[in-house]
Formats: C-alpha cells, sequence, structure tokens
C-alpha cells in the first residue's frame, strides 16, 4: 500500500470514528462516571482502531461499543484495585447511539433513564455487573455480545445484569424515599435565589441557618461564614444564576459551574423542611471526595 493509499484509508477511519465519537463518549461516561476518564477510553477505542484491520468489520459502531467497554472494564478494575473514590462527574447531554439499526429517538430515552442518581448506584455495583447492566439496560446490547467483554457466559452476563438491576431499583427507590423532599427544597431555595425573592429564601432557611466555605470558595468572594435566615438570604438573593442541580456526597445540592468545571459546591443541610446549613466546597479534592454530579 502506498503512503498516499494510506493516508485516504486513515482518513476514511477518522470519519467513520468521528460518526460514533457521541455514542462512544456517552457508553464511556455511563460506565465510568468520569467524563475525564471518558474521554481517555474513547481515545484509546481511537488507538485501537488505527491499528487495526476492520476491513472485515460490518458493524464498525458495535465493534468500537465493544472495545471501549472493553477499555472501561479495565479501567474500573484498576479503580477498584487502587481503592480510588469516584471522581467528579459532569452529566453529559443526551446523545443518540449511531451503531446497527437504532432507533435514535428510543435511545436518547435510554441513555437518559441513567440519572444522576443512578450514577451513583452504578458505583456500589462491580465492574462486569456495571458493564453488563449499562451495555444491556441502557444501551440494548445482547447478552451473547456482552460476554466475551466480561469473560463470562451469555447466561452468566445475564446473571450480572440481573443481579445490579435488583440493587439498582432497591438503591434508587430508597434513594428516591429519601431526596424527594430535600430535592424540592434545594430546587425551591434556587428558584428563589435567582427570581431575587427574599422573602421565598426566609421561608425556606431556618432562623439559625449557617453558611460555611472553605478556603478556596473563600478567594471567589464567599465569605467564611454567615449565620441566620436574614443575613443569609441577602447573601444569595438575585444571585445563582450559575448555579445548576446536582448531586453532592449522593444528595441533592447545588454547583457553580464554570467553563465546564465545578468551581463550588453547595452542599445543603435540612431539618425540619428547612434549611439549616450549607456548605460552600471549592477544595477539588474535597469534591472529588464527595463524587459531585452535575445535571445536565
Amino acid at each position: 500500500m502506498s503512503n498516499g493509499d494510506a493516508m485516504v484509508e486513515i482518513d476514511c477511519l477518522a470519519r467513520r470514528f468521528e460518526e460514533n465519537r457521541a455514542h462512544l463518549g456517552m457508553v464511556a461516561f455511563r460506565m465510568l462516571g468520569s467524563r475525564s476518564e471518558a474521554d481517555d477510553a474513547v481515545q484509546d477505542a481511537w488507538i485501537r482502531l488505527s491499528r487495526s484491520d476492520v476491513s472485515g468489520v460490518d458493524n464498525l459502531g458495535g465493534w468500537l461499543t465493544t472495545v471501549v467497554a472493553r477499555v472501561c472494564l479495565d479501567m474500573l478494575r484498576s479503580r477498584k484495585a487502587r481503592r480510588e473514590e469516584p471522581m467528579a462527574a459532569q452529566g453529559p447531554e443526551p446523545v443518540a447511539m449511531v451503531t446497527g439499526e437504532a432507533n435514535p429517538e428510543h435511545e436518547v430515552l435510554q441513555a437518559d433513564s441513567v440519572g444522576l442518581a443512578m450514577l451513583v448506584v452504578l458505583e456500589t455495583l462491580s465492574p462486569a455487573e456495571r458493564v453488563a447492566f449499562v451495555l444491556h439496560d441502557v444501551f440494548d446490547v445482547s447478552f451473547d455480545e456482552i460476554a466475551p467483554i466480561v469473560g463470562k457466559t451469555a447466561t452468566a452476563a445475564r446473571q450480572l445484569a440481573s443481579r445490579a438491576r435488583r440493587r439498582v431499583r432497591g438503591s434508587d427507590a430508597d434513594a428516591e424515599r429519601i431526596q424527594t423532599p430535600k430535592r424540592e427544597i434545594v430546587a425551591a431555595f434556587l428558584a428563589a435565589a435567582r427570581g431575587g425573592d427574599f422573602s421565598g429564601l426566609l421561608r425556606i432557611l431556618a432562623p439559625d441557618v449557617v453558611v460555611r466555605a472553605d478556603a478556596v470558595a473563600m478567594r471567589f468572594g464567599a465569605e467564611a461564614e454567615v449565620r441566620g435566615a436574614e443575613a443569609v438570604a441577602r447573601t444569595f438573593t438575585g444571585r445563582a444564576a450559575a448555579a445548576r442541580h446536582a448531586l453532592v456526597a449522593g444528595e441533592p445540592g447545588l454547583a457553580w459551574v464554570h467553563a465546564g468545571e465545578v468551581r463550588v459546591a453547595l452542599r445543603f443541610t435540612v431539618a425540619d423542611s428547612r434549611v439549616s446549613a450549607i456548605d460552600l466546597v471549592g477544595d477539588v479534592g474535597t469534591q472529588a471526595e464527595m463524587g459531585i454530579i452535575v445535571d445536565g
């Protein structure tokens, strides 16, 4: 093959890879819960594609999905072996699968069904359970295709996904019962803060509410400590335009996001249906330990 022909072939592969990049990123993110790790997994898939002979591959999207899934499985196993805490993650925009004869609308709904709470629950699964569950229940990959990825029979892969599904449903139901009231309170706080509704904030805040900021959050302009409902309400009234809903340490909270990065996370303590404390966390290490997951 001449150099010219080789370049044409590489360009063709690159175009076909780009057609699948969005889907691959979605698969990797759902498995890993980390945007940066997902990007690494997709890049690894490109490297492997560029070094492979795929002339006999009919479904390149399916082939790439398998490669990404194997890369993610290795990364999950490595993470588990190192006993790492889950990395902070940001939710992706819903993106359709583009492999095979997929129905884009169906797959957007499938992918979007794994929400913030789900990502937290997935961290409790074993690497093989997580891969089997995400591939089958979210992206509708058959167990015959999943089996060689996780190194099991199709029957064993089905059992992995089934165990994961039971744990996800149980954990999700428990989390929903606990988190729904708090989520509503945090949502009301954000709406009142953005809308400049001072009275609305007072209704949400406990009389002795306290806001505490770490050293990094203070560098962004936060005070070290603010006490009392009126003082806290004045602090937030007409602000929080850049805040987004997030899971902070597995519970409803907010995050100030700038240029795609979490700058400050807001962790809420709620008692008797009112906000009793807000911790402003800007330290990246602490954020990673808490596992910040930003909505959308």
